[in-house]
């Protein structure tokens, strides 16, 4: 289930919050694209100082740039 933080707990996320706080299953090293891109087709890698984005195209493959 994806939550977002309230200043009364927790509730729901929406479909398409871009503001909502996610959980993201890993096994071992390996994180599923679909549920990365489950709100949209683009999402923001903290690096240190740098942010990325990693984006998923219409040709299904993704793309990384700084």
């Amino acid at each position: 289930m994806i939550e977002r933080a309230t200043h009364g707990g927790t509730a729901p996320a929406g479909p398409h919050d871009p503001s909502a706080s996610r959980a993201i299953m890993m096994i071992d090293n390996q994180v599923e694209s679909r549920d990365l891109f489950s709100h949209g087709r683009e999402i923001v890698i903290a690096h240190g100082a740098d942010k990325y984005r990693l984006r998923l195209t219409s040709q299904n493959k993704l793309i990384l740039t700084k």
